[in-house]
C-alpha cells in the first residue's frame, strides 16, 4: 500500500493497515530509519487492559447505564 506525505509531514496509514495492527487514535508508534527504510513499531502499553478497551459490545446496542440496569434486574427490562 501507498501514502503520500502531506506539506505539514503527516502520512495516513491506510485503514487496512491500522485494523490489522490494531492501531486506534491514541498508539503510540516508535519510528526510525534503517538501510533507506522507514519502520514503525506499536509500543506496547503496561495497561494489560488497553488493548481490549473500546473493543467490546452490549446485546441489543444498549448503552452501559441500560445494560447494568438490565443485568441488575431494575428497569422495563427486567431480566
Amino acid at each position: 500500500m501507498k501514502t503520500t506525505i502531506s506539506e505539514k509531514g503527516q502520512i495516513t496509514i491506510p485503514k487496512a493497515v491500522r485494523q490489522a495492527l490494531g492501531l486506534r487514535p491514541g498508539t503510540v508508534i516508535e519510528l526510525r530509519a534503517h538501510a533507506g527504510t522507514f519502520i514503525g513499531k506499536k509500543v506496547s502499553s503496561d495497561d494489560p487492559v488497553a488493548r481490549w478497551r473500546g473493543r467490546g459490545t452490549l446485546p441489543h446496542n444498549l448503552s452501559v447505564d441500560a445494560y447494568l440496569e438490565r443485568s441488575r434486574g431494575g428497569g422495563a427490562h427486567g431480566g
